[in-house]
């Protein structure tokens, strides 16, 4: 696939300006991938969703006219792509949308529900490949506004997505759906009143990762790794949740998570933790011993904050298909031990 130079030409100057190639489409991948992840609620089929789009910009480019920019286009390409998808598809969740709470002494976990129940995590280096470039969208891929948009039917999920996070005019988003201004104010009126039903509202820019931040999930990761659970509910809000899709059991509260971990989670202890990132917020690869040695994928951990403390522990056991997106190892080994003097 050839690539033409980038053009130089001032925008609309479409009698001098060489036809976009490969490298003009790239460049839109990463917010591409976070719209279409925002759409569709799992990484695995945003990621599907922007190849497609891609896929179908390319074998259209000896039709685009430049009468809208490539950005434009591509996002329209990218929504009719993603709301094909969602035809006829059920919504996505948290646990917490699906069953209340339980408590320790009564759950259970039962029986895994498919891969399509739920609100997948997203990377951040894929949905926001330069987050200075895009800090007032950080706030809109966290799980709980994720989840949200699930409540909207497609097109006002779009609409809404568009205008509220993009911040596009209620004309380009007219245009870009086919429809008019008045039908794009409804619809976004409609979409703000289900949302705000739902208890999640977009909040506008979130602050980078804190000092405070980076220091309590140190103290988390130290206290997972000794298993020690009075240091790790002391770092825990007085409602935080911990929840283990595909299994729709969650609980509520640190004394549950607690009894939990120390029970039917208990295997649990003596597993490492490799930082990474996930929705904005800080997030662990979660291995367990290894009868073998060396520890081996368990869960992917994605840890939400608020307020100096740990609201929400967000176990994703998923890791066959999950670790190899966050780029984590599929083993840890025992570490080396120091040769003996002779």
């Amino acid at each position: 696939m050839t690539t033409p130079t980038r053009s130089t030409a001032a925008p609309g100057d479409t009698a001098t300006a060489p036809r976009p190639g490969e490298r003009d489409l790239e460049r839109y991948r990463g917010e591409l991938t976070g719209y279409c992840y925002r759409m569709l609620g799992s990484a695995f089929e945003a990621e599907d969703a922007v190849q497609e789009t891609m896929v179908r910009a390319w074998r259209s480019l000896d039709r685009f006219e430049g009468r809208s920019s490539l950005r434009s286009w591509l996002y329209r390409i990218a929504t009719n792509v993603c709301l094909t998808m969602l035809g006829g598809a059920g919504r996505r969740a948290r646990p917490m949308d699906l069953t209340e709470s339980q408590p320790t002494a009564t759950a259970t976990l039962g029986a895994p529900l498919p891969e399509t129940a739920w609100i997948e995590p997203m990377p951040d280096v894929r949905a926001m490949p330069a987050p200075e470039e895009h800090a007032e969208t950080r706030e809109s891929i966290r799980l709980a506004f994720v989840a949200a948009l699930q409540h909207l039917a497609p097109r006002q999920r779009a609409v809404l997505i568009l205008r509220e996070v993009l911040s596009w005019r209620a004309a380009e988003v007219a245009e870009l759906l086919g429809t008019t201004v008045a039908s794009v104010n409804s619809a976004l009126q409609r979409a703000r009143a289900t949302l705000a039903s739902t208890g999640v509202t977009e909040s506008g820019p979130s602050e980078p990762l804190s000092e405070e931040h980076r220091a309590l999930l140190t103290r988390y990761l130290d206290a997972f790794e000794r298993y020690d659970m009075d240091a790790l509910t002391a770092l825990l809000a007085e409602d935080a949740t911990l929840s283990m899709p595909p299994y729709s059991l969650w609980m509520r509260g640190p004394s549950d998570i607690a009894d939990w971990m120390l029970g039917q989670g208990s295997d649990c202890e003596g597993s490492r933790l490799v930082p990474t990132r996930a929705n904005d917020c800080g997030a662990f690869g979660q291995y367990r011993e290894d009868p073998a040695g060396g520890w081996s994928p368990w869960a992917l951990q994605v840890i939400e904050i608020s307020g100096g403390r740990i609201t929400g522990i967000n176990a994703f056991l998923d890791t066959a298909r999950l670790f190899p997106l966050f780029g984590l190892p599929d083993h840890l080994p025992e570490p080396e031990q120091p040769q003996k003097p002779e």
